[in-house]
């Protein structure tokens, strides 16, 4: 059994969508975070950087995984899933994901802060950050030109990254309209079962392990 430390954020689902991808039962644990229980002592002994998403193996002596790459990457060879064995396809997966972790949640990032939540309005900031997220979105649209997915023709962790960042491009105010090809791999993502549950994760009510059930999901709260 996986416990799941999260909230709603592009990094907190993706594991949430890798929980339910691979059909691992799962405990949520919703971190409000505008109530800093992130940086509360307990917290702190299972995730030392106090932010989320964070998991907790019941089933490998409470073993705790911080920094989401390292969850995906962890829960993926735990369970043969969305990560190759091979070299060159294992290698292609983390450097898509590698993409991910240092360029577009970085940058899409600061796009998010100076954009909508900043007090004061700096323009540099503002268009610097867009233009650079803006960039790293037309690497991942000639990526695609040639490509179903980011690794090749095979879905793996490093959609299941990238794709909780995309979806939130206009409250960075990223435009993609002209991005033929990662619009087409959006849309595909975003019809995948697992996706749609893990992107609704966590969500307002508690649910027992027979609505789990009803809804077709492995969380178990």
């Amino acid at each position: 059994m996986i416990d799941l430390y999260t909230s709603t954020t592009p990094n907190g689902r993706k594991a949430s969508i890798m929980l339910e991808e691979i059909g691992l039962p799962y405990n949520l644990k919703h971190i409000h975070l505008t109530r800093m229980e992130q940086k509360e002592d307990w917290y702190l002994k299972i995730n030392p950087n106090g932010r989320i998403p964070t998991i907790v193996d019941r089933d490998n002596d409470d073993f705790a995984v911080f920094e989401s790459g390292a969850i995906l990457i962890y829960l993926a060879e735990k369970t043969g899933k969305f990560l190759p064995s091979d070299y060159k396809g294992r290698s292609t997966v983390i450097q898509w994901l590698m993409f991910q972790m240092a360029g577009i949640g970085p940058m899409q990032g600061q796009a998010n802060v100076f954009y909508r939540y900043a007090p004061e309005k700096i323009e540099y900031a503002i268009l610097r950050y867009q233009r650079e997220t803006r960039r790293l979105y037309e690497v991942l649209e000639n990526r695609l030109k040639d490509n179903e997915y980011l690794a090749g023709d095979f879905y793996s962790i490093a959609d299941i990254a990238t794709y909780p960042w995309i979806t939130l491009h206009n409250w960075a105010g990223v435009e993609m309209d002209d991005l033929a090809n990662l619009k087409r791999w959006q849309e595909i993502i975003a019809e995948r079962p697992g996706v749609i549950r893990g992107m609704n994760v966590p969500e307002s009510k508690q649910y027992t392990e027979s609505d789990a059930e009803k809804r077709g999901s492995t969380m178990l709260v």
